[in-house]
């Protein structure tokens, strides 16, 4: 058998294999601590400490204690000022912005289980070390090009690795109290690691392991980690293992182990100190992001904000000005009302498309720069032609946060209806809504023309079904009007682009029937909406809790106000309708949709799960579609109130004939994971029912209802994957192997056969190969295995995110199912030294008497430079201190880049904190403090400090606390002269 082989078998191993775990638990545990519990309790107490010394720089208060005790709602109140408005709090940005990195931490355990140093397992240190470096290098590129979604899930992944260590080194029984800095910084020299050879552990006692590694290596401090191997015991002579059931190498002298993963494990006595460290070492590596990314950039990935992002994806072609004219009345309308509001949008993305084009993608958290792209467009071109609507959809699908709305305009089919499968498989993974405007569209073969002299596009029925079906599947809305009649539907937009917007309920048919339906409206809800798409003749009549009845015929009533614009009908609930169970009873045999929103700080977020075996029995994400007949298991988040109890989780088929109730098990804070006997095959949503017993509830019954938008659609196929990395660099290829299987009953079938289309897309258009379909031949085990590619062009950006969709579908055409990957573009780093600083001259004198502070000034000095060969210094950051700071660029006797700064500050602020970063990411501090004298000062002569560099040219900049980018470097001659009283 040739090497290709042996890893080609080994490759297809592991993707069979159940998962084993041999780490903190990665998800659920009690009362032993999880990477879930580690990571949200360092982003929790990390951004917290962000938004204190944001609040102490505007002089504002602070009264948050930061504990492991924190709350996502705690944080996030005292984050923003809604702690002391009417405005309602929504978390639900940040606790998926959590869970995405806590799901990507739990992932390692089932992506790389047999990587050692993933784990820093059998004493790979050095390796362990370059995963961290490389990852944390990967994120603030990610951030700096603002890919937050990307940069969550990579640092996710490095956050295992590093959290690892606490639990499967030495470290703690060393006596460590605080975390090893050098694992995150490479400049840094990893020192007393214990040598190949070094015998570093002793038999333990029955099952006591107390005292198993060697009094030797702990008096000389020398640093080692538990050998693990599932399938061989080998280790080299007198080596600890890591121990538990799956280790064989526990079995072997020395046996027993030394890993921290558990109170049941072999050192789980010392579980909880393991744990802290983790978490203090995680908030340290969160630190240098922070000081890399800055503090609006480090809350934006932490996912610190209220309001969803603002998303269009336009039709370009020239009969869309008006569709164009009137999407830069409303996007400027929200931009200019809701401006440094809460509810301003937290990112703003564009994708424009037509024929053959799309893209580029643009997305800014700057409202007007978004602006300033939404007025470039223009309408030209098109004709009579599809155009590339999905491509620009899969832009916008890939780029937007999870659980965003996306707004499409077009007038015309979609040409790339190849990608629908595609399109449907990023919906399903993202969770994202997408609303169609559909204007001018015509589904006859007389067609009028525009007063441009346009003619409006031919639709068939099956074009427009493609749409309609991309709406049903994410919980969006296929709204057609004509060209005059959009202004008068774009309401929608400012309704959902609105903080704290919850589905209450949403339901569809097709075909259409007459049905009645139920909802409840609970007193946490406001401005509650029903939204009724179909095609006339449709008749409708709403009933109130209370019995109190409205029609169709009634514009205005009881219970609603409504209008009618092309097929989309708006019912605004009255504010002071009654809580409890209302009904919508629809008459219309065309196919027709309906959606109940309000606003409210009751929602929630789920994600698939599924179970891992192996020594710990946890839970992992699982990409992809459930399994027909299997038991599905969904972990839900509540958010928005601490006196929630969820009573009910139920699988809804969108036909509303079939329902599964859920098993519930609370896992604390919010959590619950719910599992489903049985799911048959079909399309569902998700539908949550509870009680609040909140003393805000203006309602006598305290039931509420929440629903899932995207539909959960099951599948008879499996697809898994095995990425060896997340990371690509620029002009390299990756191998992604996977493996389709079909299932019966949720389980694979080992006599299954069958030929099985295999599409592959990635989001960047890079170069891609795969197979164009896989075959599962007898005597198989029901799996066939293949390998996608996928090559970076030496041009990419680091920072890069690039999504890689892989889907199966049946020869019949009628089941299909998908795996979603994300990559992260990142150059390789050879700059690894952070920013040098050199104190020039600190002058002024302060009195230590503080009454008369704000008449004296002091001045602090120094040169900062990377080297000759470093990145450039990028940006220099006033971290602490309340003064002036001035910076000049010049090119030092040794060919050096300098960054001379001159910082000015008032006696009141003794202290100044700089941060300097370079164009890698590393991270430079240098401080200074005033000289104090025990006795008034009256005056004192000017100080004159000359720098030696050649002369040139120059170039200052000033700011008051904000961060100084520095894109050019130029050559200059530094003469301070700075007299003060």
């Amino acid at each position: 058998m040739t090497a290709r082989q042996t890893m080609m078998l080994l490759v297809a191993l592991v993707l069979s294999m159940p998962v084993l775990i041999h780490s903190f638990k990665p998800l659920f545990s009690s009362p032993s601590l999880t990477h879930r519990d580690i990571t949200q309790r360092a982003v929790l107490r990390k951004t917290a400490e962000v938004c204190r010394d944001i609040a102490a720089s505007k002089g504002l208060d602070f009264s948050l204690t930061i504990d492991n005790s924190l709350s996502v709602e705690m944080v996030q109140r005292a984050c923003s000022s809604a702690g002391t408005s009417t405005s309602l709090l929504s978390t639900i940005k940040f606790v998926t912005s959590i869970a995405t990195m806590y799901l990507s931490n739990a992932i390692v355990d089932q992506m790389f289980v047999l990587s050692a140093e993933r784990h820093f397992d059998d004493e790979t240190f050095q390796k362990g070390r370059d995963i961290i470096t490389k990852g944390v290098s990967a994120v603030k590129a990610s951030v700096k090009l603002e890919n937050f979604n990307t940069g969550r899930w990579t640092l996710g992944q490095i956050c295992h690795t590093l959290q690892d260590f606490y639990s499967h080194s030495n470290w703690v029984e060393l006596g460590n109290k605080a975390p090893y800095s050098a694992l995150i910084r490479l400049d840094q020299p990893l020192q007393n690691l214990a040598g190949p050879s070094t015998p570093t552990c002793r038999n333990c006692i029955g099952d006591n392991c107390t005292n198993n590694i060697l009094p030797d290596v702990l008096q000389r401090g020398l640093l080692t980690s538990g050998y693990f191997n599932i399938f061989f015991s080998s280790k080299p002579a007198g080596k600890c293992s890591h121990g538990g059931f799956f280790d064989r190498t526990s079995r072997k002298d020395p046996v027993g182990g030394i890993n921290k993963d558990t109170f049941d494990s072999s050192h789980g006595f010392l579980h909880y100190d393991a744990a802290n460290l983790a978490v203090l070492a995680t908030m340290e590596l969160l630190e240098d992001i922070r000081l890399a990314a800055g503090d609006r950039n480090f809350t934006r990935l932490m996912g610190l904000s209220q309001s969803p992002v603002l998303c269009f994806v336009i039709d370009t072609t020239g009969s869309m000005g008006d569709d164009i004219a009137e999407v830069k009345r409303v996007s400027s309308d929200i931009i200019n009302r809701r401006r440094g509001t809460e509810q301003e949008p937290s990112a703003y993305i564009l994708v424009p498309f037509n024929d053959p084009d799309f893209g580029p993608l643009i997305m800014t958290a700057n409202a007007d720069v978004f602006k300033e792209h939404i007025n470039r467009l223009t309408a030209s071109g098109g004709g009579d032609f599809p155009e590339m609507a999905l491509s620009g959809l899969q832009l916008a699908l890939t780029a937007a946060p999870p659980f965003s709305e996306i707004f499409l305009f077009t007038d015309a089919p979609a040409k790339d209806i190849y990608l629908k499968s595609t399109v449907t498989a990023l919906i399903g993974s993202t969770k994202s809504k997408v609303t169609f405007m559909l204007t001018g569209i015509s589904l006859s073969r007389r067609r009028r023309r525009t007063p441009q002299g346009v003619a409006p596009r031919a639709m068939s029925r099956s074009d427009v079904q493609v749409y309609q079906d991309l709406a049903q599947a994410s919980g969006g809305q296929a709204i057609r009007v004509t060209k005059s009649e959009l202004s008068l539907v774009t309401n929608i937009i400012e309704d959902s682009s609105a903080s704290a917007v919850v589905t209450v309920f949403q339901a569809a048919r097709n075909p259409g029937r007459p049905d009645n339906f139920t909802f409840t409206v609970d007193g946490l809800l406001r401005n509650v909406t029903v939204y009724i798409t179909g095609a006339s003749p449709l008749t409708f009549s709403l009933t109130s809790s209370t019995g109190v009845s409205q029609n169709s015929s009634q514009s205005s009533g009881p219970l609603a106000s409504f209008t009618k614009t092309g097929n989309l009908h708006h019912l605004s609930l009255n504010a002071d309708n009654q809580t409890g169970l209302w009904q919508i009873s629809i008459s219309s045999n065309n196919p027709y949709s309906v959606k109940v929103t309000g606003q409210s700080s009751v929602n929630f977020i789920y994600n698939l799960v599924e179970e891992l075996e192996g020594a710990h029995g946890d839970f992992s994400l699982k990409e992809g579609r459930p399994l027909s007949g299997g038991n599905t298991s969904i972990l839900i988040t509540v958010t928005g109130s601490d006196t929630v109890k969820v009573t009910e989780v139920t699988l809804f088929d969108s036909s509303g004939l079939t329902e599964v109730n859920g098993s519930l098990q609370s896992l604390g804070s919010g959590n619950f994971l719910v599992t489903f006997s049985g799911v048959p095959a079909g399309e569902f949503v998700l539908i949550l029912k509870g009680e609040d017993s909140s003393s805000t509830s203006k309602s006598t019954s305290s039931t509420f209802q929440r629903q899932a938008s995207t539909q959960i659609k099951t599948t008879s196929i499996s697809v898994t994957t095995q990425a060896n990395n997340t990371n690509i660099e620029p002009g390299t290829t990756i191998s992604i192997p996977f493996t389709v299987s079909t299932t019966t009953g949720g389980v694979i079938d080992d006599s299954g056969t069958g030929t099985f289309t295999v599409r592959v897309s990635n989001d960047r258009s890079y170069a891609s190969t795969s197979p164009t379909s896989v075959t599962i031949l007898a005597g198989s085990g029901g799996k066939a295995n293949g390998t996608v590619t996928l090559t970076a062009p030496s041009s990419a950006a680091s920072g890069t995110d690039v999504t890689l969709t892989i889907e199966a579908e049946n020869a019949a055409a009628t089941d299909i199912n998908y795996a979603v990957l994300r990559f992260s573009v990142a150059t390789k780093v050879t700059d690894v030294n952070p920013p040098v600083c050199e104190v020039v001259s600190t002058s002024g004198t302060c009195a230590s008497s503080s009454s008369l502070c704000a008449s004296s000034q002091w001045e602090f000095i120094a040169n900062l430079t990377d080297g000759i060969n470093g990145t450039g210094i990028e940006s220099v950051t006033i971290r602490q201190g309340n003064g002036t700071l001035n910076i000049s660029t010049a090119v030092g006797s040794g060919g050096e880049n300098i960054t001379a700064v001159a910082y000015i500050a008032t006696c009141c602020s003794q202290t100044v904190e700089l941060t300097a970063v370079d164009s890698a990411g590393n991270v430079g501090t240098c401080v200074g403090k005033a000289v104090t004298l025990t006795t008034p000062v009256t005056t004192t002569s000017p100080v004159t400090t000359t720098t030696p560099v050649t002369t040139s040219a120059v170039k200052t900049t000033s700011s008051r606390g904000h961060t100084l980018n520095i894109s050019t470097i130029l050559w200059i001659s530094v003469l301070f002269s700075v007299p003060w009283k």
